[in-house]
């Protein structure tokens, strides 16, 4: 009896995880890790997205959009940046999400964890709403 218990509450616990993780948005954005001064994401199950590095004081370093078929992975080399902190975008027609990057002399990390996540509102393009 206790086993069945046990894995009961198991299930329940992967089955709560698992519908969360689907109810994150339209993307979750993957870091994944790097050598040296390259950092490397990827983004499941989508085909097109917006990417931008800015430096800490907002200026563009890098912007391109970026393709995949079922997916997006994607490695930046960072050897000509200097030390410092910059941000990385990514954008798509319903969410941005922006994560930040350390560069030093040894290396560079791209953070697991969002800095910015915003979800876009929807357009509803020639839609006639009824009103009461």
């Amino acid at each position: 009896m206790k086993t069945i218990l046990k894995l009961s509450l198991v299930v329940l616990v992967a089955m709560t995880t698992i519908s969360t993780y689907a109810d994150n948005g339209d993307f979750s954005l993957r870091v994944m890790s790097g050598n040296g001064k390259e950092i490397t994401f990827a983004i499941n199950q989508l085909q097109r997205a917006h990417v931008t590095i800015k430096d800490k004081y907002d200026n563009v370093i890098y912007s391109e959009t970026v393709t995949g078929k079922e997916g997006i992975l994607k490695t930046y080399s960072l050897e000509e940046f200097p030390e410092g902190t910059y941000f990385l975008a990514v954008e798509t027609n319903s969410k941005k999400v922006i994560h930040e990057i350390v560069v030093t002399t040894k290396g560079s990390t791209l953070s697991s964890k969002s800095v910015t996540e915003v979800q876009k509102p929807l357009k509803v393009k020639n839609q006639k709403v009824a009103a009461n």
